[in-house]
């Protein structure tokens, strides 16, 4: 670390110190669910921050599951893998991307990019998709797609592959069995992004028909300070119309939604989503929610229905009249990155439900998420409190980390992937026997 960075690190954990936050007093799991507790919010000059040491796996080290499941490792040595998808023929595709620098327009956001960074998210990402191949038990590592821009979500529909960057929607024609598209990509439509692009992962889904893509785009700031105007359709998820490129805004308020996915047995889209920040430890819960069309959820005037947020300016009370509830909190600063329904038969305890990546907190104090959970569906609904499956990224001290749960996605085996950034890892958990 260099020096500058320690001094804005001392003067960080400073501010901290002379704070009046003195961290979260609330189980999280009184912060799951349908209906979480909400204390009252609080203002800093600098948000209280906490972030474990980013280190590598050791040799050997892997995370750990739950009991009658195992893991293993089936690649490295990767550039910050964001994103995993599983193609028909059981290749697995892989969205290496960091996202660009980030202007300063706040003296603290320099502060909070330097604590963020010490977990291991700094670094360049491969702004790639690298193509894993399973030959005879060993995992095949090939190139598949250069010189994308920040690369995030992926769909196939028939021989077309779609991928979200940064800044644009982009097609490609694919053939099975191909380890490399060598064909130069079609930018289909430019998606939110600019000098700030302060949420830079576009999350991806496409309709079960394959003529509409849905696609999460986070905002532009925390909680609308950069201006109104630099949040034009942003928080929210887009509909693009796949032949024709034009797209609309399907819902907002949804300040940065980042895993998307239909629901088996409803049919509905779901979405998780990452709250604001800045108003202390045990606000705002992060969530999981099913998306309504034209539906309004909050951001930046209010969150989990109609709590007001008095720090979003001008006020807007009409849309707070009409903002809706999310249908499942999970918990305050966990950054929920990766969202898969598990419909296969490998694991059958988890058949139906919702395997959530947990990224982390780096402004709550004691820390939250660095894991892998599940929640249980039942009749399209979410049901009881979350269970932890993969765990060990963070240690037992909470003082260092050695990988971040992102992207998520199930095998022709039943396998569920799991792309670990800081490690530079992609997982695989399935049962043990």
């Amino acid at each position: 670390m260099k020096n500058y960075q320690r001094a804005l690190l001392a003067a960080a954990l400073a501010a901290v110190m002379s704070g009046c936050d003195d961290g979260a007093t609330l189980d999280p799991q009184k912060q799951m669910g349908p209906n979480p507790e909400l204390p009252d919010s609080q203002n800093f000059l600098l948000p209280p921050m906490q972030v474990p040491e980013g280190v590598a796996w050791k040799e050997g080290e892997m995370p750990t599951v739950a009991e009658g499941l195992k893991i293993e490792k089936i690649a490295d040595g990767l550039m910050h893998p964001r994103q995993v998808y599983v193609l028909p023929n059981n290749d697995v595709l892989v969205a290496e991307s960091n996202g660009g620098p980030k202007p300063v327009t706040r003296p603290k956001q320099l502060i909070m990019g330097v604590v963020q960074k010490a977990s291991g998210k700094g670094g360049p990402g491969g702004n790639r998709i690298t193509l894993l191949r399973n030959v005879n038990g060993t995992w095949e590592k090939h190139t598949f797609i250069e010189n994308l821009n920040a690369p995030f979500g992926i769909q196939l529909t028939g021989n077309t592959l779609w991928v979200a960057n940064a800044d644009s929607l982009m097609k490609f024609p694919y053939e099975e069995g191909q380890t490399t598209i060598s064909a130069p990509g079609e930018v289909v439509t430019e998606l939110p992004g600019g000098p700030i692009n302060h949420h830079w992962t576009k999350a991806l889904l496409a309709s079960p028909d394959g003529s509409k893509l849905y696609v999460g785009v986070g905002s532009n700031s925390n909680v609308g300070e950069n201006g109104i105007g630099a949040e034009y359709r942003r928080a929210a998820v887009l509909e693009v119309d796949a032949a024709s490129g034009a797209s609309r805004i399907f819902a907002s308020g949804l300040r940065n939604p980042t895993g998307l996915q239909w629901e088996p047995q409803s049919g509905k889209l779901w979405a998780i989503v990452n709250e604001r920040d800045e108003i202390g430890s045990d606000l705002v819960p992060d969530y999981m929610t099913s998306v309504q069309e034209n539906g309004f959820y909050g951001w930046p005037y209010s969150y989990f229905g109609q709590h007001v947020d008095e720090r979003a300016k001008p006020p807007r009370p009409d849309l707070v009249e009409k903002a809706i509830k999310p249908d499942y909190a999970i918990s305050s600063h966990v950054a929920p990155l990766g969202l898969l329904f598990y419909t296969a038969t490998n694991m059958p305890q988890y058949q139906g439900g919702a395997f959530v990546s947990e990224h982390g907190s780096w402004n709550r104090s004691p820390l939250n998420g660095y894991q892998v959970m599940w929640v249980k569906f039942e009749n399209g609904q979410p049901v009881g409190l979350p269970q932890p499956v993969v765990t060990g990224f963070l240690t037992e001290d909470q003082k260092q980390v050695r990988g971040l749960p992102v992207g998520l996605a199930m095998d022709q085996q039943g396998g569920v992937l799991i792309a670990d950034d800081a490690g530079n890892t992609i997982w695989r958990v399935s049962a043990a026997q």
